[in-house]
């Protein structure tokens, strides 16, 4: 059994050095029998330096980066000529763009050609961590219906949820659940897409990725990918559409997999189309379209993608609403809420001592809540505290904020990092009371000036950490 320290030397079986790194053995071995692989093609790729590519968020930013190009596949997705510090932008943070590898950007077509986007659509992302798919989602199907993006390991989930937040869109709920507890949601959701955990051999650029990979480990995630297909498939409803991607090239985790499963089920795979995309290869096995993105032919990472329509019978499960935990808001709750947000009154709800925007009726929520470990939910507007109503750092990055309601102190770049920081920092900027902490117009969160300081409300758990010091500058992103 080949072990990620059995490694491909640098002097290749091709007679001359075609690489300075190293690649583990079974790896090399197995490429170069793949249909559709030109291996060292591949392996030179597979040396050079990652693309860079982010995607914007239209509804918060509607300037475009200097230096850039689209990226053909993705409405708002741009490459950018050199990576810039992402952690050291305040623009990042408001949730202005993502930096999302370019290839995964793919799943905006299979969304776009295959779903009608019609009110009161069910999506479920079932392994959404870092969060770079589930809000591109969230994007596609804005107003039209619900987002549940999933992820199973809690601190991941966490991660994901943040940045969900800090998108600003209110139509998701994030989770931390296995996939077999969607199962029990028989019928429940017209999309579920699985970015399926993979031997990663698409971003082997990444040594570490390369130094954990076996052949062992492809078979491990060739097992588990089966397993959470079909803990999956009853969530999805009759005629909905599964889509399952890796960031690999093995094809045992790939087109295989796919093969099973439609063996397995009633299914029917279906194309996609992609003429006009230079580089993107479509497989055929046995008959099972699905799509591959090699580094050596496209600008970016490996990649793979398919998508199933389910063609059984599933009898949709009854939502049935339990105790409502949630008092009816009214008085001065609802004329905050109202007077602060776009929200309908009718998703606007008091839990306790937190006011809250939901992204579907409370009934439905109650049911869900009763079957999912619900991580957050829609958005926090503000928390009660006597008579006093305290506005939620969710609030100020919410698409459904009125930022005019309160007053913008617009900081320079150091005083946004301080703020993001959770640093103290005095500026004659802010007025008494509360204010909107902004940079570049766009909000950042909520500070209060209490006459002899100014309180930072930027969430704890949020705060930029950084090894070294900061120096309040950093290559950042140019915008036209």
């Amino acid at each position: 059994m080949t072990s990620p320290s059995q490694i491909h030397h640098s002097r290749s079986k091709w007679g001359k050095r075609k690489s300075t790194s190293m690649f583990p053995e079974g790896f090399i071995k197995r490429i170069r029998t793949q249909k559709y692989i030109d291996a060292e093609s591949l392996i030179k790729a597979l040396d050079e330096p990652s693309p860079v590519s982010i995607r914007l968020n239209p509804s918060k930013w509607k300037r475009v980066p200097s230096d850039s190009e689209p990226v053909p596949w993705c409405t708002y997705g741009y490459y950018l000529s050199k990576r810039p510090s992402f952690t050291l932008d305040p623009l990042f943070h408001a949730g202005c763009y993502y930096p999302q590898e370019a290839s995964g950007m793919f799943l905006e077509q299979v969304i776009m050609q295959k779903v009608p986007l019609k009110e009161g659509i069910r999506a479920l992302d079932l392994c959404g961590a870092p969060g770079g798919k589930s809000t591109h989602l969230s994007s596609l199907i804005a107003g039209n219906g619900l987002l549940i993006a999933n992820e199973v390991i809690g601190s991941r989930a966490a991660v994901l949820s943040e940045n969900l937040i800090k998108w600003g869109a209110p139509n998701t709920i994030v989770t931390n659940n296995d996939p077999a507890s969607f199962g029990k949601l028989t019928g429940y959701f017209d999309i579920v897409f699985i970015d399926a955990p993979c031997s990663g051999e698409g971003i082997f650029r990444d040594h570490r990725v390369r130094r954990e990979w076996s052949e062992n480990t492809t078979r491990l995630c060739s097992d588990r990918q089966k397993r959470i297909l079909m803990d999956i498939w009853p969530s999805l409803k009759n005629g909905g559409i599964l889509i399952y991607s890796t960031c690999t090239f093995n094809p045992g985790e790939n087109e295989q997999i796919i093969r099973w499963f439609l063996e397995q089920k009633n299914a029917v795979s279906e194309k996609i189309k992609i003429a006009g995309y230079t580089g993107i290869i479509e497989i055929n096995h046995q008959g099972v379209p699905s799509y591959a993105f090699y580094p050596d032919r496209i600008r970016g990472e490996g990649f793979f993608i398919s998508m199933i329509r389910k063609t059984e019978e599933t009898v949709t499960i009854q939502v049935r609403s339990g105790n409502d935990r949630f008092r009816r808001i009214a008085g001065e709750d609802l004329k905050t809420a109202i007077g602060w947000t776009t929200f309908a009154a009718d998703r606007i709800v008091r839990m306790g001592d937190e006011i809250l925007k939901l992204p579907l009726n409370r009934g439905e929520y109650e049911f869900l809540s009763r079957n999912l470990r619900i991580l957050s939910a829609g958005t926090r507007i503000c928390s009660v505290m006597k008579k006093d109503y305290i506005p939620a750092p969710e609030l100020a990055l919410s698409d459904g904020f009125k930022k005019e309601v309160f007053p913008m102190a617009s900081l320079n770049y150091g005083e946004a990092i301080s703020f993001l920081c959770r640093e103290r920092f005095l500026t004659d900027k802010i007025p008494k009371g509360w204010s909107l902490a902004g940079y570049n117009g766009v909000p950042l969160g909520f500070v209060k000036n209490v006459g002899t300081r100014i309180n930072n409300y930027y969430p704890v758990s949020w705060r930029i950490r950084m090894k070294e010091p900061l120096t309040r500058s950093a290559e950042l992103i140019k915008w036209k």
